[in-house]
């Protein structure tokens, strides 16, 4: 059998195959069941094989717009019970979360806070915690602290999180889903990133690398000056719109944009959503907006709006996670997911014998942590020459 992009995958994901070689000894997970609600592709099938070689029992669904059916047949074939299949509609997402949550895990592996809310309308004793994969998930889940009361570790509070995949993989895997899907040119375009965390940083600076002239739109005023001293300009939002051929939302937050802004819109120009949610373009808003006159949807996921005045605005996926969707959805580097599914496997092994307590509610993965997985990376990088 000519192997697939998910043994390639395998192969390259070093740092989960030696601490699935641990595990399989150690079985931290025994007898345990781990309920995931994360994108299900290539790189998330090494790290959830890799919890199922822990000892746990796996019941897992995707993401919305970003489940590819190879990833589950693989999981399937494995023995991993998956539920559901791809899709875009929220309600049936819905009901594949509850499914999960009606398994009762021990341990939940979450990815924008869907689960751990799902597990707050129905709670169940038993749930030990387990751990957030973003900052939409984080943003979600801090207000309900008190009524979680389990220790949570938020993968994306991780600096190696933060720098390894959201500042240069994000940024990088963006570039490239922008060129797969357009085949547009970004040299001498202008781009306006809405959002100048980690994430945004990376993408605002792999769209500069590519030649395009960049724009940042963020609410907090210390990072907008940030952008400014980082030589982005930082003019004002209505400004930034009115400009851009490309916007890309990258921020965690909601309505980032609405068909208010349809005035503002330049004719021809792309809208690209980065952030975890479908839900910083209002894209059904903006398409149910008495300025829009028509509708021509693409093979490959992409969207033309036509205005009654003429403008054209084009949309890629749907407003949905663009570096994960569409034709051939790759996502970030193989070696960034590696060290963050690296941090999950190990904030889950801390949850599950206990070395964090429901006081770790919400909060960053601990610092060992983070030394021991940015050690063990750096170690296969240098390795001690022989004799030494």
């Amino acid at each position: 059998m000519t192997p697939t992009r998910i043994d390639w995958v395998a192969e390259h994901c070093r740092l989960l195959r030696s601490i699935s070689a641990e595990f399989k000894d150690t079985l931290p997970f025994r007898g345990l069941t781990i309920g995931t609600g994360i994108h299900l592709e290539a790189k998330t099938v090494a790290l959830l094989l890799t919890l199922r070689d822990g000892g746990a029992r796996l019941v897992s669904t995707g993401n919305l717009n970003t489940t590819q059916p190879e990833a589950v047949a693989a999981l399937r074939a494995e023995g991993v019970t998956v539920i559901g299949d791809p899709t875009k509609d929220r309600e049936e997402h819905g009901r594949y979360l509850d499914e999960v949550i009606a398994g009762r895990p021990d341990l939940i592996l979450d990815n924008g806070g869907d689960l751990f809310a799902k597990y707050l309308d129905a709670p169940y004793d038993g749930l030990r915690g387990g751990t957030e994969e973003t900052t939409s998930g984080r943003m979600r889940l801090e207000p309900l602290r008190d009524r979680l009361r389990l220790p949570i570790l938020v993968i994306n509070d991780s600096p190696i999180k933060q720098f390894a995949e959201n500042e240069h993989a994000v940024g990088q895997s963006s570039l490239e889903s922008y060129l797969r899907f357009t085949n547009r040119v970004t040299n001498g375009e202008q781009v306006t990133v809405f959002g100048y965390g980690a994430c945004g940083r990376g993408v605002a600076a792999s769209f500069r690398g590519a030649c395009a002239r960049v724009t940042v739109v963020d609410t907090d005023p210390v990072a907008r000056l940030r952008a400014h001293l980082d030589g982005f300009a930082a003019p004002p939002r209505e400004e930034a719109i009115a400009s851009a051929d490309v916007i890309i939302t990258v921020t965690g937050a909601r309505d980032v944009l609405t068909a208010a802004d349809l005035p503002l819109l330049r004719d021809g120009v792309i809208l690209a959503n980065a952030g975890h949610f479908p839900a910083e373009i209002d894209v059904e808003g903006i398409a149910g907006s008495p300025g829009v006159a028509g509708l021509r949807e693409y093979a490959d996921d992409l969207m033309t709006l036509e205005l009654t005045d003429g403008r054209r605005i084009h949309v890629i996926s749907r407003g949905h996670m663009f570096n994960l969707a569409g034709p051939r959805p790759l996502g970030n580097s193989i070696e960034s997911m590696d060290l963050g599914f690296a941090l999950q496997a190990r904030c889950l092994e801390a949850v599950a014998n206990g070395s964090v307590d429901a006081g770790s509610c919400v909060v960053p993965v601990p610092g060992r942590i983070d030394a021991a997985i940015a050690t063990s990376y750096l170690d296969r990088k240098y390795p001690a020459p022989p004799g030494a």
